[in-house]
């Protein structure tokens, strides 16, 4: 008998402890656990920062990255899994907040959106920004190598000169590409003009002899390491080119190109709202986006910020233009499925084209 009791009081031991350890985890998964699920870009955070943000609050921060807006969108939409702060891209805060997987941000909770530039608020994907807060900014341009070409290249309609035959690399991206074959022509990148179009899609077949590849994070590699002389891609990715080889250029033609914006959202999958806030207060601080920046390499929207960041830096036309240039640069607006799905046949066929 006493066996028995034995027996009995180590199953009910062995119980409490289990229903001990579920309460502790069903804690640490509650809405105020103490814990943040930031949903990014790979490598696109100063990590120290991550951990400055964890000491100063006790906020424990799991990163989890995507590689392309659709890629987060589609995990967002699918709901099951918790992101407390995501960040995507212009066109696609639009899209997600028509579906309503973006929370409206209370702004009586945010800390230093004054120090955002103007010009950087009230954009056609987010008016009044309820949903988003900038968080990087950058153009789309031509990278060009000096020591492989004689030419100095300013413009778009350089990409055509013959003498450049197997040298160019493009972003594998339908947006990239169509947006700067219509600026070529002096449309906007937004265009849902048919006739435009197609004239676009003959001007870029005639550009296939000049393409040596269409890729995408290869691209960095090909221009650093000299296996091309001319690019076309990120602003962000070209500074980390031009770190790595100085023979590289990058320019911003001045007929126009794309202004990008990446922000930070609360999406409908959060489960820690008041950390989400703390987040963005945190990285909405001016030494805290100084120092992402420089880490990054991108440009801040955060005016203060800018003012903290090294001349070299700010005073470079590059990375961030005049106000000239600025005028004529376009965010990507949402095109709507019918649109986005011409432009991405267009480009599609462009690239059947080539080959």
């Amino acid at each position: 008998m006493r066996r028995l009791y034995a027996f009995l009081g180590g199953v009910i031991a062995i119980v409490a402890l289990l229903f001990s350890i579920s309460l502790v985890m069903k804690k640490t998964n509650d809405t105020g656990g103490n814990k943040l699920v930031v949903y990014n870009w790979g490598d696109y955070i100063d990590p120290e920062l991550l951990e400055q943000f964890t000491e100063e609050t006790g906020i424990q921060v799991q990163y989890e990255t995507f590689d392309s807006n659709e890629a987060m969108y589609t995990k967002i939409k699918q709901g099951g899994t918790t992101y407390d702060i995501a960040v995507p891209s212009d066109y696609m805060i639009d899209k997600m907040r028509r579906e309503d997987l973006l929370v409206k941000l209370d702004k009586s909770k945010l800390e230093g959106l004054e120090h955002i530039g103007q010009e950087f608020l009230g954009k056609s994907f987010d008016e009044s920004n309820d949903y988003s807060i900038p968080y990087f900014w950058g153009t789309v341009g031509i990278i060009y190598n000096t020591s492989l070409i004689d030419e100095e290249i300013a413009h778009w309609e350089d990409l055509w000169n013959p003498d450049f035959e197997n040298s160019i690399i493009l972003v594998d991206g339908a947006r990239e590409v169509m947006g700067f074959g219509l600026n070529s022509m002096g449309h906007s990148l937004n265009s849902k003009n048919m006739a435009e179009l197609t004239a676009v899609a003959e001007r870029l077949n005639q550009l296939t002899p000049n393409i040596k590849a269409i890729v995408a994070d290869e691209l960095k590699g090909y221009m650093i390491q000299g296996d091309a002389a001319i690019g076309v891609t990120f602003s962000g990715e070209a500074s980390e080119m031009l770190d790595a080889n100085e023979d590289l250029v990058y320019v911003v033609p001045s007929e126009g190109s794309n202004l990008w914006f990446d922000n930070l959202v609360i999406p409908k999958t959060v489960k820690h709202e008041e950390e989400a806030y703390a987040f963005i207060n945190f990285m909405l601080r001016p030494e805290v986006a100084a120092q992402n920046a420089e880490y990054i390499g991108y440009a801040t929207p955060n005016t203060k910020a800018k003012a903290l960041l090294p001349a070299e830096i700010t005073e470079d036309e590059a990375f961030y233009p005049s106000q000239e240039t600025v005028e004529k640069l376009e965010v990507y607006d949402n095109l709507g499925q019918k649109w986005l799905g011409i432009y991405n046949d267009l480009f599609l066929q462009f690239k059947m084209y080539r080959k």
